[in-house]
């Protein structure tokens, strides 16, 4: 099962995002990812494997934000990586 989270506001995107995906980890899934927006970019980061792996990819982000949206996702078209 998937599960999405979304977040705009004052705090901290990334510890929101995160902690959230963390709470939707009962759901099952096998893949997560995490969009954040930069200014007027946005920096995505996607990986295969538990939240964990994503937050540890997230850890040196260099920028703080107030905007993101993350997911979890359970691969049932196409296999999953990061890529997919």
């Amino acid at each position: 099962m998937c599960g999405i989270i979304g977040f705009t506001g004052a705090a901290n995107a990334k510890n929101i995002i995160i902690n959230g995906l963390h709470s939707l980890e009962y759901r099952g899934y096998d893949s997560a990812g995490v969009s954040f927006m930069n200014g007027n970019d946005f920096i995505t980061i996607k990986c295969s494997g538990k939240v964990d792996v994503l937050e540890n990819k997230c850890e040196n982000l260099g920028f703080d934000c107030n905007c993101a949206i993350g997911h979890t996702r359970w691969a049932t078209h196409g296999a999953p990586t990061e890529k997919n």
